[in-house]
């Protein structure tokens, strides 16, 4: 989780040209006001407080707080959380307002931690915080977690309400966090909107597309949200030294692609991912796919090219490990699941009341008119949306032709000194 794997994305980000269709922020450091929407507020003083030099006067709230072990104390981890949750919530914001139809923010998509305790390398949720902030101008947002470790903070988080439907697909069985089971499935207002699909080792490219693709249009066709965020962590690749999938980028990249169909504002965060040099290639070619722009297999050379050899090709190749996902096993899981999707009530068609955008004044009304809801929007009108306020990073990059003198811009995403924090 080390951000180095980070600042390897925004490189190759950098090397393919990329940048030059973004626009580019760097990410507000989230105040504890902020990240007290969803943590207890002596978690939050306690992570500002912590530090490698103080920790003999902190035992009993390490231990209560779960940090010290999985979660070490480090150099900088106040600044790495508030940057993290900062990109999420900015991102989340950004989509509000309508300055964008996709943000992304690599540096988040920590899905473990809880409100009041860190848990598997995560120490602020800014994937809760960020669809908090989404859920004041939608009715509905839908969670989808590809990392293959289960979602389970943000599942907790939402497990009894209506407004948020948690599907994540991973590894059970034996496995942290340990939980994720077929039959958790929310409680209260939130039963059946919690959706969990438990997976074996050996998961592969057209086993996962056979089950994504009809859970997740299901999904769609009975929850009918209005944003979406996707937790993309890359452990769940083939090779990865925590994970135990065999989904190649290309495979990984493809419920991105499914996803952007539905032209819904989407927020992507990464997560969890320890084969760093195919984590920034998944991320980087994930990037090239919600541009909708092609990238050559070929890497462009960078700062990190000698961690991509022997190859230095953008694409991996499958291992031969069995998958243990029979076709069976994976037809028993779907029809289960659409069980349980029918019994949700269809999302109601009443309108919900807009909420006036601060800040993001549409002034061309009669063209809004004529545009097709179902249509992405012309980059043009888009651009009529945005608020330039200095949010671009000091970057040696951006000189004539750089990205200050670009407007063809789709994705946001930003960084802090060497690290991308995406928004």
């Amino acid at each position: 989780m080390k951000p180095h794997r980070i600042r390897m994305t925004h490189n190759l980000l950098l090397n393919y040209g990329l940048y030059r269709k973004m626009e580019i922020y760097r990410p507000h450091k989230a105040t504890a006001d902020e990240m007290t929407k969803f943590h207890s507020d002596e978690y939050i003083r306690f992570l500002r407080s912590i530090r490698p030099d103080n920790m003999s006067e902190y035992n009993k709230q390490m231990q209560r707080f779960n940090v010290g072990e999985d979660c070490p104390v480090f150099d900088g981890l106040y600044e790495f959380c508030q940057l993290s949750a900062g990109g999420s919530v900015a991102a989340a914001v950004k989509l509000n307002k309508q300055a964008s139809e996709i943000c992304i923010n690599w540096g988040g998509g920590l899905h473990h931690a809880k409100k009041s305790e860190a848990s598997g390398f995560c120490y602020v949720n800014d994937i809760v915080l960020g669809i908090l902030e989404l859920l004041k101008y939608h009715q509905r947002v839908l969670y989808i977690d590809i990392d293959v470790h289960h979602g389970d903070g943000v599942e907790e988080a939402f497990y009894t309400t209506d407004r948020v439907m948690t599907v994540s697909f991973h590894k059970y069985g034996e496995y942290f966090p340990g939980t994720g089971d077929l039959r958790d499935i929310g409680a209260g207002k939130g039963k059946y909107y919690a959706v969990n699909i438990p997976l074996r080792d050996g998961m592969d490219d057209e086993s996962y597309e056979s089950i994504f693709v009809p859970i997740i249009s299901k999904v769609m066709e009975t929850f009918q949200p209005s944003a979406v965020v996707l937790q993309c962590g890359a452990d769940s690749l083939t090779g990865d030294r925590l994970g135990c999938f065999n989904l190649t980028v290309r495979g990984h990249g493809k419920c991105v692609e499914f996803v952007k169909k539905y032209n819904l504002p989407f927020l992507m965060v990464g997560g969890g991912g320890y084969t760093i040099r195919n984590v920034s290639r998944c991320w980087t070619y994930e990037t090239s796919v919600a541009l909708g722009c092609e990238i050559a297999n070929e890497l462009p050379y960078n700062d990190y090219f000698e961690y991509f050899g022997p190859d230095f090709k953008l694409h991996i190749s499958p291992s031969n490990m069995a998958n243990q996902n029979t076709p069976e096993y994976l037809e028993k899981i779907k029809t289960r699941l659409f069980e349980n999707l029918r019994m949700l009530p269809h999302a109601p068609g009443v309108q919900v009341q807009a909420i006036p955008e601060d800040g993001a004044v549409i002034e061309d009304s009669e063209a809004e008119e004529k545009v097709n809801p179902d249509d992405r929007l012309p980059q043009r009108d888009l651009d009529k949306r945005m608020q330039h306020e200095n949010e671009y990073s000091d970057s040696e990059d951006e000189g004539e032709g750089g990205r200050r003198d670009n407007r063809s811009y789709k994705v946001l995403f930003t960084y802090y000194s060497n690290v991308i924090f995406c928004a």
